[in-house]
């Protein structure tokens, strides 16, 4: 079957969301605002673009100012595509739950 979650990558994860909340001062409601794709387009970009595109040069469907895009190492970025995948996955939720 599937083995164990991995207990680090997951946390990190979530740490990184924690971040963004605590640190760089976002909310659910300022993710609800972001309703056409943007945050899963950022996740997106940190997944698959950051070799590619450094930090002073966005890629071309990065969804925010390019002072935004602050790419690291492979890992950090993944880590945070995923917590803006999070992100987007619960601004659905919220969205649905809204909806019913």
């Amino acid at each position: 079957m599937f083995g164990a979650i991995p207990a680090k990558a997951a946390t990190d994860v979530i740490l990184e969301r924690k971040r963004q909340f605590n640190i760089e001062g976002w909310s659910h409601e300022h993710d609800d605002q972001h309703d056409t794709g943007e945050l899963a387009a950022a996740a997106s970009c940190y997944a698959n673009y950051t070799q590619a595109y450094p930090e002073s040069s966005p890629p071309p469907h990065w969804p925010w100012s390019k002072d935004w895009w602050k790419p690291k190492d492979k890992r950090s970025n993944l880590v945070r595509a995923g917590a803006l995948i999070l992100a987007e996955i619960e601004r659905l939720d919220r969205s649905t739950k809204g909806a019913n």
